[in-house]
């Protein structure tokens, strides 16, 4: 992943070769709007940072420059809390299912095209149900649903049917590290002005499945709704790999200088 200099931002640390940057809610959504009206910059991937991202990419690249860049911000509380005892100020927490719907209606208002790539076709027919409610001017591009083997061996194919379709905001649904994987490798090639690879922040727009109360998200306890919710499938992640991941985070650092701002290689 290549984490090019926008402007270089107030406040950043490494957590374990990830370069994470402190922004409000608001600057991210400026951010995005301005990469979305720029013909001069190349794409931009706003990514999350939590503990199971930690687990799965660890060391910085040495990758020259590419057109994809990437913005990562800090998901997980673990991540936040380190940033806070870091540098003296809160980190606000924002994950990919807070931003997906503001970022939605920033693309309603500005006629921006918005594709979503990943998820089943039947979490697709929620989420069109509940696209035509909530935002009813929103110019969809397309939705894809691809499988593991389409994503192994027809990535190209996929990539050119998101540009025919002249999609500006792709939403990429395909879980960690999946999604971020194929958004760098292939991102640019679709056409896409800006991505956001999110996991299941499509689910809980389409209403397949319900988010944690917002106190146990304030608290940092999202995690253990999540593992109550569906224990076979994330103990793993949580109970396993989340542990390896904590220590990772505590070795975080503080502002590194601007020309080593690199990002996670992809593994």
């Amino acid at each position: 992943m290549n984490q090019g200099i926008r402007s270089a931002p107030a406040v950043r640390m490494a957590v374990s070769g990830t370069i994470v940057e402190r922004h409000e809610f608001d600057e991210v959504l400026s951010i995005i709007a301005s990469r979305l009206q720029s013909t001069s910059q190349g794409c931009l991937s706003v990514g999350s940072v939590n503990l199971d991202h930690l687990f799965h990419f660890r060391k910085i690249a040495a990758s020259p420059r590419g057109r994809l860049e990437w913005l990562l911000l800090a998901d997980g509380m673990p991540i936040a809390w380190r940033g806070k005892l870091l540098t003296g100020e809160p980190w606000p927490r924002i994950t990919g299912a807070d931003l997906l719907p503001s970022l939605l209606e920033l693309a309603e208002r500005s006629g921006q095209r918005v594709g979503f790539f990943g998820g089943s076709a039947g979490t697709h027919r929620l989420l069109a149900e509940s696209l035509a409610t909530r935002h009813p001017t929103l110019a969809i591009s397309g939705m894809w649903a691809p499988t593991p083997d389409d994503i192994e061996s027809s990535s190209e194919h996929l990539a050119a049917a998101i540009r025919n379709a002249s999609t500006d905001i792709l939403i990429v649904s395909l879980g960690k590290p999946r999604q971020e994987r194929w958004v760098d490798q292939h991102g640019c090639a679709t056409g896409a002005r800006v991505f956001l690879p999110c996991g299941g922040a499509i689910d809980f727009l389409a209403g397949a499945t319900n988010r944690a109360p917002g106190w146990m998200q304030k608290a940092g306890l999202e995690w253990l709704y999540r593992l109550a919710s569906e224990p076979r499938r994330l103990a793993r992640r949580y109970l396993l790999q989340g542990p390896i991941a904590l220590l990772r985070a505590a070795r975080a650092v503080d502002l590194l200088p601007p020309h080593l701002l690199r990002g996670p290689a992809i593994e």
